[in-house]
């Protein structure tokens, strides 16, 4: 085949730079280009006669090759390709006698390019043995051959790609140790208090996303009380899972001091500000109270808890709302929203709701509506919530779910949840009153007489207390569950009481100790408008 013939068909940059390699004549090449100065209006430009197009195509570093017609006959290979791919028997088809065009899916593409009579580029694509090649297939008019060619360029990209590999597998690596890491601070198991159901969901962002640091927490404070947290730490990758860690043990140890939520995020905020300044995490911390039917709450720039009643409403917890934790200087505020039973209340990241292009009030509408028709487990709700707002794996944000519910008991269950409760007025006979209160009440909900007996010396240890160092108004509160009987007295004074070793002589101060010792745990609690609460809780037999 005459190379300089087919190579002046060659559509645009290809043909004329062609043209000026083979044809060397000033004339031709200032016909085909337009006129262009010499840096010496004397001087003749360089003679190329002597050079053809195949031995520019032979010297290539490139791979080149020349097929015609509908089967893609051999017309040409050059030197670098018959090297990487050995030479191969001019005439015969493509798919024969080069397999490796096949590996690199060209064959289709190749038929594209006739079809279309445009040219077509694939990137990077890789062979079994000899590497990686970006290839462009380029239509050409081969003169005498109706049918035309296509002219296959293939450059080798094998150290580029390579190291992209490398750079994947590098990144590979690291999202899984910071997934591994963000998975092994998250609760393993959580705890399932008497009086909610709870169930969560962490959903790490897709495999091109680095993984944040969202995180939840479910922590029983005592006397049936219980703290839901979720909280997303902005930030990615291995930090944000070790702030995140970091976070979640502080909250759990201001939990144990019992204090209003709006004092755990004041602490936090603090800590957050050490950890990392630059790193800036948001967080809602709750608090159930079985007896209120309520959750009490605070936010540090967090998304609004969400709450489902039995018919099917949804209220969203609105102020108050403060800013993000570690940017200091802002006093935090508890609010509340009701949780009866029946209802159930949702806590998540902004990675369920927030989406491109879409201001975040709608993902969190979005979020109300699936909610409304939401029923079951709350696992299951759970799973209903990621589908409806459309979070499966290759999702590009992390995304953690916390979902509670308190649960609406009738029949043989409502039998195992008892309340009762008697105000004291103080004075020589509260008691006695108190005492005997206790023993009707524990007599009337069948426990045993040991158990009884117990309950009836706390619930008296405890009211004397109150009635030594406390002012009223009083009140003494019983509460049984499925798996605990628990004891609480509130009065007026917030001065919380401590278990002192008491001296042989003392006449007072062994009622806190008593109570430690004959109790499965005790604790106290500042209350609402300046009082306290003291508790202690009896596991139940069986």
């Amino acid at each position: 085949m005459n190379f300089t013939r087919w190579s002046a068909r060659l559509p645009g940059t290809q043909r004329r730079a062609a043209a000026r390699t083979d044809r060397g004549s000033v004339p031709a090449a200032r016909a085909e280009s337009g006129p262009q100065p010499w840096p010496d209006d004397t001087a003749e430009p360089p003679v190329l006669d002597d050079l053809s197009v195949r031995e520019v195509l032979g010297q290539l570093p490139a791979l080149v090759a020349l097929l015609h017609g509908p089967e893609h006959r051999i017309a040409y290979v050059n030197d670098a390709y018959a090297a990487a791919f050995g030479h191969r028997p001019l005439g015969a088809p493509a798919a024969k006698a080069l397999p490796e065009l096949d590996e690199l899916g060209l064959l289709p593409l190749m038929d594209q390019v006739l079809r279309s009579g445009k040219p077509r580029t694939v990137k990077s694509r890789k062979t079994r043995a000899a590497g990686s090649y970006t290839v462009t297939c380029t239509p050409v008019e081969i003169p005498g051959h109706a049918e035309g060619g296509v002219l296959v360029f293939a450059a080798d990209v094998t150290d580029h790609a390579e190291a992209a590999e490398r750079l994947r597998t590098s990144e590979r690596r690291h999202r899984e140790t910071a997934v591994t890491l963000q998975r092994s601070l998250l609760p393993q198991e959580l705890e399932q208090p008497d009086d909610l159901r709870v169930a969560a969901t962490y959903q790490p962002g897709g495999t091109d996303a680095a993984v944040g640091g969202d995180w939840y927490d479910v922590i029983t404070l005592g006397a049936g009380r219980t703290a839901l947290v979720i909280g997303d730490v902005m930030g990615r990758g291995v930090r944000a899972a070790a702030v995140m860690g970091q976070l979640r043990t502080a909250v759990r140890a201001y939990a144990r001091l019992d204090l209003p939520p709006h004092e755990v995020l004041q602490l936090l905020d603090g800590l957050a500000a050490e950890i990392d300044a630059s790193q800036i995490a948001t967080c809602v911390y709750a608090v159930h109270d079985p007896n209120e039917g309520r959750l009490v709450y605070a936010s540090a720039g967090h998304l609004p808890v969400l709450v489902r009643h039995e018919d099917g409403t949804v209220h969203r917890a609105e102020d108050p709302t403060g800013p993000p934790l570690g940017t200091g200087g802002w006093l935090h505020t508890s609010g509340t929203i009701a949780l009866p039973p029946g209802a159930t209340a949702v806590l998540y990241t902004d990675g369920l709701v927030e989406r491109r292009r879409e201001d975040i009030d709608e993902g969190v509408a979005a979020l109300e509506r699936a909610l409304s028709g939401a029923v079951g487990t709350p696992q299951v709700v759970c799973d209903r919530l990621l589908r409806s707002l459309g979070v499966t794996a290759e999702h590009d944000d992390d995304v953690a779910v916390l979902v509670c519910q308190h649960p609406a008991r009738t029949g043989p269950a409502a039998e195992l949840f008892h309340n009762a409760a008697l105000d004291l007025l103080g004075g020589i006979e509260a008691a006695p009153r108190a005492r005997a209160f206790a023993s009707g009440v524990l007599a009337s909900w069948r426990f045993p007489v040991e158990l009884r007996d117990l309950g009836v010396l706390a619930a008296s240890e405890l009211v004397a207390n109150s009635l030594q160092h406390g002012t009223p108004p009083m009140r003494l509160r019983l509460r049984r569950t499925d798996r605990r009987l628990i004891i609480e007295v509130t009065d007026g004074d917030d001065h919380l009481p401590r278990r002192r070793r008491a001296e042989p002589g003392d006449e007072a101060g062994r009622g806190i100790s008593i109570v430690a010792t004959i109790a499965s745990s005790w604790g106290s609690r500042r209350t609402p408008g300046g009082g306290k609460a003291v508790w202690c809780e009896f596991a139940l037999p069986g």
